[in-house]
C-alpha cells in the first residue's frame, strides 16, 4: 500500500498577457469598441470586467488542471456542473498490476495526522482493503467488481476543464473554510497558482 499526496497540477500552458488580450477582444465586442484595443489596454478592460460582474465574457476562456486526491472528494469536483472529466476509471484500472507498482495507492486525510492513535487505525483499514481487493482479483474477479471494496480515500486522478468564471465559483466555495479540509487545500493551491499567473481574474477573490 502506498500513501500518496494530494496535488493540483495546472495542465493547460498559461499565458496571463494572451489570456487578458483573448478576452478583450470577445468583451469589447458587446461595446462596439474594438477600436479602443492597444497593446496595453487588456488588463484594464478585464479588470473592469471583473469589477462590474460582467463574468459572463470571462466564459470565453478554458483551463485544464488534473488533481491527484481521493475519491470521496472527485464526487465533489464533479458536482459542478459547468465542466468537462477525465479520471483513472476503477474499472478498468487494475492495481495488481506492475504500472501500478502492485499496490493501491490512497491519500491520508488531513485530520489525520501521521504516528497518532488514529492514523494506526486507518493504515490498517487500508492495509485490509487492499489485502481482500487483491484476493478478489486473485479469485477470479474483474477489477470493476473487486473495486467493491476500495476505500473512499483510493488515490485518484482527475482532470478538469473548466472556464474562468467557474474556476472563480469553484475556489470561491471549495476555498472557504465550510469547505471539506482535503478539498480546500486543493482549491487554495490552485487559486495561489492562477493568482499568481492570472491577477487581474483572481486577485480580487480573499480568504483572509
Amino acid at each position: 500500500m502506498k500513501i500518496a499526496e494530494s496535488k493540483v497540477e495546472i495542465i493547460t500552458p498559461i499565458n496571463g498577457k494572451e489570456i487578458l488580450e483573448h478576452i478583450e477582444r470577445v468583451g469589447r465586442v458587446c461595446y462596439k469598441s474594438e477600436n479602443n484595443i492597444t497593446d496595453e489596454s487588456a488588463e484594464k478592460f478585464v479588470a473592469g470586467i471583473v469589477r462590474r460582474g460582467h463574468e459572463a465574457v470571462i466564459e470565453h476562456y478554458n483551463i485544464t488542471v488534473k488533481f491527484t486526491t481521493d475519491r470521496g472528494i472527485t464526487h465533489e469536483i464533479v458536482r459542478h456542473r459547468i465542466a468537462s472529466y477525465a479520471q483513472e476509471s476503477t474499472r478498468y484500472c487494475n492495481y495488481s498490476k506492475d504500472k501500478f507498482s502492485n499496490e493501491i495507492a490512497v491519500i491520508r486525510p488531513v485530520d489525520i495526522k501521521e504516528g497518532t492513535p488514529e492514523d494506526a487505525d486507518w493504515r490498517a483499514a487500508m492495509e485490509a482493503a487492499e489485502k481482500f481487493y487483491f484476493a478478489l482479483l486473485a479469485d477470479g474477479c474483474k477489477p470493476q467488481t473487486a473495486r467493491s471494496v476500495l476505500p473512499t480515500c483510493t488515490k485518484t486522478e482527475i482532470m478538469v476543464t473548466m472556464n474562468l468564471r467557474e474556476w472563480r465559483h469553484f475556489i470561491r466555495l471549495r476555498g472557504s473554510e465550510a469547505a471539506h479540509p482535503d478539498i480546500r487545500i486543493l482549491a487554495l493551491d490552485l487559486w495561489k497558482q492562477l493568482r499568481e499567473q492570472i491577477p487581474v481574474i483572481f486577485d480580487e477573490i480573499r480568504f483572509d
